[in-house]
C-alpha cells in the first residue's frame, strides 16, 4: 500500500486500463483519455491473454466444435498461439493510439492465464497501480431493467482489487445516449 501512497504524494498517478480487445475496451480508453487522465500520469495498458487461442476478446468460450482435436501435431498448435500472440499485440498497439495523441505515456502489460478476472486483480496488485479502468458491455443487465449491474469480469474487480475499480459503460448507440433515452426524448420533444 506503500507504493499507492507515495505515488499519490508525487502526484504523478499510475493507472492500469484493463483491456479484452473488445469495442468496450477501446472506448474505456478513449474515455479515461477525455475523462480521467491529467498531465503526469502514466498508463498500464494491461491485457490478460486466455492460455488457449480457443477464448476470444470477449472472454468467454468460443463454440466447442471447434476444438482441436489432440492428434493435431505440436507445430500446427503452436503457429494458432504464435497468430494469436501476434494479433493480440497488433490489436493492443491500436488501443493505445488515444494515449500515444494525447501524449500519454505508456506501456502495455500482457499476460497470460486461464482466469482473466483474478489474473487482473493480481496484475494491479503486483504492478502497485493507483487505479484500474475497465469497460463494461453491460451484460449482467436484463433488457428493460432499470438497475445497472455490471459485466462478471468487471463486477468480480470492484469486489477484488486492492485499488480504486472505474467502470466505463460502452454507450448504446452512436452518440452514447441509450435508445430508451432518444425515444423519452422525443416523446418530450413532440409533446
Amino acid at each position: 500500500m506503500m507504493m499507492h501512497q507515495s505515488s499519490l504524494q508525487s502526484g504523478q498517478r499510475k493507472i492500469a486500463i484493463a483491456v479484452d480487445l473488445s469495442d468496450e475496451s477501446a472506448y474505456a480508453v478513449q474515455w479515461a483519455v477525455a475523462n480521467y487522465l491529467r498531465p503526469g500520469d502514466s498508463v498500464i495498458l494491461l491485457h490478460v491473454r486466455p492460455t488457449s487461442v480457443l477464448y476470444g476478446a470477449d472472454w468467454g468460450l468460443v463454440d466447442q466444435s471447434l476444438h482441436i482435436d489432440d492428434d493435431t501435431d505440436e507445430e500446427s498448435q503452436q503457429k494458432l498461439e504464435d497468430d494469436f500472440d501476434a494479433f493480440t499485440s497488433s490489436k493492443s498497439l491500436d488501443l493505445c493510439n488515444p494515449l500515444a495523441e494525447a501524449k500519454i505515456p505508456h506501456r502495455i502489460h500482457i499476460v497470460k492465464d486461464h482466469d482473466m478476472k483474478e489474473r487482473v486483480c493480481l496484475e494491479v496488485e503486483r504492478l502497485g497501480v493507483d487505479a484500474v479502468i475497465m469497460g463494461s458491455r453491460g451484460f449482467g443487465a436484463s433488457k428493460g431493467s432499470t438497475k445497472a449491474r455490471l459485466g462478471s469480469v468487471s463486477d468480480y474487480c470492484v469486489h477484488h482489487c486492492d485499488c480504486p475499480v472505474v467502470v466505463v459503460r460502452y454507450p448504446e448507440d452512436k452518440d452514447g445516449i441509450a435508445p430508451s433515452e432518444n425515444t423519452e426524448a422525443s416523446a418530450r420533444e413532440a409533446a
